[in-house]
């Protein structure tokens, strides 16, 4: 009886080794426990996020571009930069204002332009219209022949305080001066519902209430060189991109996102903020 016993455990074994033989060849994992990490497959590249490694990134750090930074806006990057945020979604080809990424790179310039590492702003020089063979030339309206193309080219005259007349936007007095790391601007007294007036004529390239500080804010721009901000407002009576003239009345003072009644007013010369009291008449 024992010895049957023996023969038929002998049989079992052998069958279980023939069975773990038939599996390894063809190819199925033995049951153990694997105790190594698979890799994670890599993404392709339709589907890794561009703002991974953004296309622009060699422009880091280049005079006329910008990296974004945590809490950015386009609302806030148009203001340092003293650009409309919509012309900033156009030249960037952004498709989702409201979706920036840490580290993407902005063009704050228009295209065709660079900034050289002063700041100056260069555009691309128009060539003279071809005159016609043998055609008679106006000298009222001919054109003046380029200089050479070695010629030094010589940076635009700074913009003074004078290139824009600049009328105070309320009536009443100044609470707070400028300080460039503390206070963008000046604070203006007042009564909720006073008006506030353009202080130039311009258009309006930002109107609401996106901009954390600011409460009801409208920017407006007046040339390539200057822009206004109006802060704090109680009622906005402006859309964005519509013409303002000096003096209009585009709002009504408030306290939104303030501890108390008054206007804040900027004003900004190729984006950064500038003592306003120097561009106003002395009251």
């Amino acid at each position: 009886m024992q010895r049957l016993m023996s023969v038929l455990l002998s049989t079992i074994f052998a069958s279980i080794a023939l069975v773990g033989c038939v599996v390894a060849s063809h190819g199925v994992p033995a049951p153990v426990e694997d105790r190594t990490i698979s890799k994670p497959r890599a993404q392709s590249a339709s589907t890794t996020k561009a703002s991974v490694v953004p296309v622009t990134s060699e422009n880091v750090g280049k005079p006329g571009f910008y990296t974004v930074k945590p809490n950015d806006t386009l609302i806030r990057i148009g203001l340092d930069q003293g650009q409309n945020w919509r012309d900033l979604v156009r030249w960037n080809n952004i498709e989702n204002p409201n979706n920036l990424e840490v580290g993407q790179v902005l063009r704050v310039v228009p295209p065709g332009t660079t900034v050289t590492p002063e700041g100056v702003v260069v555009r691309p020089v128009t060539s003279p219209t071809t005159t016609t063979l043998n055609q008679p030339i106006n000298p009222a309206t001919a054109v003046e022949p380029q200089k050479p193309s070695n010629a030094v080219a010589q940076p635009p005259t700074e913009p003074t305080k004078d290139a824009i007349t600049f009328i105070w936007p309320a009536q009443g007095g100044v609470l707070t001066g400028f300080d460039e790391a503390k206070n963008k601007g000046i604070d203006i007294s007042g009564k909720a519902g006073d008006p506030v007036l353009a202080s130039a004529d311009g258009r309006v390239v930002y109107a609401g209430s996106d901009l954390r500080g600011y409460g009801n804010l409208i920017i407006l721009k007046h040339n390539n060189t200057f822009l206004t901000a109006y802060a704090h407002n109680q009622t906005i009576l402006v859309r964005e991109d519509q013409s303002v003239k000096r003096g209009q009345k585009i709002a009504e003072m408030g306290n939104s996102d303030a501890d108390q009644v008054k206007l804040h007013f900027e004003i900004r010369r190729t984006g950064k903020p500038v003592d306003p009291l120097k561009f106003l008449a002395v009251r």
